[in-house]
């Protein structure tokens, strides 16, 4: 079972439209959320970790997860509104977020108790690393978790505008860095946290992927990179692409037999190709539809099961 932590909202996003005040239509989603969404999706056993409203919306967010196969057992409730995401869709396809999150209740999220015995990944991200005091009960499960020796993955899914402090949350992702097993993130992220690969690779983490648009996905680890394009698709937006990579990576890693940091540091460029050639076809499936949908297995080429005897990885061997 993968477990993913963070917060679950409602995304309003514009519809298609040439007007100043084009209406606005509500979306489930959120990082961690759709995340969650898309790993069961491509047929991962996964459980959602997160403290979700019971107003209407927060029963729409559960309903979905239950629908499409998500444990809930670990969702905390309450009765306080769920956060709102006003985005913007600009032209191209790419989306910008305006939050409205004070006294809501993903905010309140507390540490659980002990995660089911057949845990074998967490997954963290986006919006429940800023908010607190919601924030430091996630960095507590991070470190605790991390620590027990599970896989743990971490997508900052950087929202500035909800970051009062940059320099207290640059040295919050300094503290969980060596806990961390795969790090994800966008070249966008990269560059507003300072790009620093080699100093995060020396901190923790096995491998960093990092999401470049148009131009594809690369992996960075301590013995080499290796990159794979973009597949070529009809844009419609961009909302939930990066939630689908991290979702993606997860299912893949876990199909080929490599969910731990052991593992990773042993990938040859084959189960590089495969892995990273596979969230891109999931990216770019979202990418082809309105709003955060990610793919079902059934839409993407099945993976190759079995671990590849090529060669691992030298540095500077492969660029895509």
């Amino acid at each position: 079972m993968i477990v993913v932590a963070g917060e679950a909202l409602i995304d309003l996003v514009p519809e298609a439209t040439e007007k100043a005040l084009a209406p606005l239509w509500p979306a489930r989603g959120g990082g961690p959320y759709n995340t969650a969404v898309a790993l069961a999706r491509l047929g991962s056993s996964v459980a959602f970790c997160s403290r979700v409203s019971t107003d209407a919306y927060g029963v729409s967010l559960t309903d979905r997860l239950r629908g499409e196969g998500v444990a809930l057992e670990l969702v905390q409730r309450g009765q306080e509104p769920t956060t709102l995401a006003v985005a913007t869709v600009e032209r191209g396809g790419s989306a910008s977020y305006t939050f409205y999150c004070q006294g809501t209740a993903d905010r309140l999220f507390a540490l659980p108790g002990e995660l089911p015995a057949e845990t074998r990944a967490v997954a963290f991200g986006t919006c429940s690393l800023v908010l607190e005091p919601g924030a430091g009960a996630y960095e507590e499960l991070m470190r605790r978790e991390g620590r027990s020796g599970r896989f743990i993955t971490l997508d900052p899914n950087i929202r500035a505008g909800l970051i009062e402090d940059p320099d207290a949350y640059r040295a919050r992702l300094c503290r969980v860095l060596p806990y961390v097993s795969l790090l994800k993130l966008s070249e966008e992220d990269a560059r507003w946290l300072g790009c620093d690969i080699e100093g995060w690779l020396r901190a923790g983490p096995a491998a960093v992927v990092v999401t470049r648009g148009e131009a594809g996905l690369t992996a960075h680890t301590r013995g080499g990179e290796y990159s794979v394009p973009a597949e070529s698709v009809g844009v419609v937006d961009t909302i939930g692409a990066g939630d689908t990579v991290h979702a993606a990576l997860l299912h893949a890693l876990c199909e080929l037999g490599l969910l731990s940091a052991a593992a990773l540091t042993t990938m040859t460029e084959d189960d590089w190709r495969q892995v990273l050639g596979f969230a891109a076809r999931a990216a770019a499936a979202t990418c082809a539809r309105p709003g955060a949908e990610p793919p079902f297995a059934h839409e993407l080429p099945a993976l190759s099961r079995g671990r590849s005897h090529h060669r691992p990885l030298v540095p500077g061997a492969v660029r895509g």
